[in-house]
């Protein structure tokens, strides 16, 4: 009986957080220049730089943090407003050439 136990507690709560903690190392090994994430504590920010331990990430602006690679916590999804919003911010550079 308390051998069935340590079993089912092995299957309900021990082996579904390896395969998230797999599954979030990958994640992690995955990240390249250019991707846009968000981090665990919900900043989105572009990757633009990357080593073994930590990322470099542009987070508006030209305004760059460093993060430990840790700090990721997924890969924000793709906006087609953002292409659009940064259209809009353009003709502001003409009007600093007048």
């Amino acid at each position: 009986m308390f051998g069935a136990l340590i079993v089912g507690m092995y299957f309900l709560l021990i082996r579904p957080q390896q395969k998230r903690r797999r599954e979030m190392m990958e994640q992690q090994a995955s990240i390249t220049i250019g991707d846009d994430i968000v981090t665990i504590g919900g900043l989105y920010g572009t990757v633009i730089a990357l080593d073994d331990e930590s990322m470099t990430l542009d987070i508006g602006n030209g305004v760059t943090a460093r993060y430990a690679r840790q700090a990721f916590g997924r890969v924000a999804p793709k906006q087609d407003n953002g292409s659009e919003a940064a259209g809009d911010g353009e003709p502001g550079t003409g009007d600093s050439a007048k």
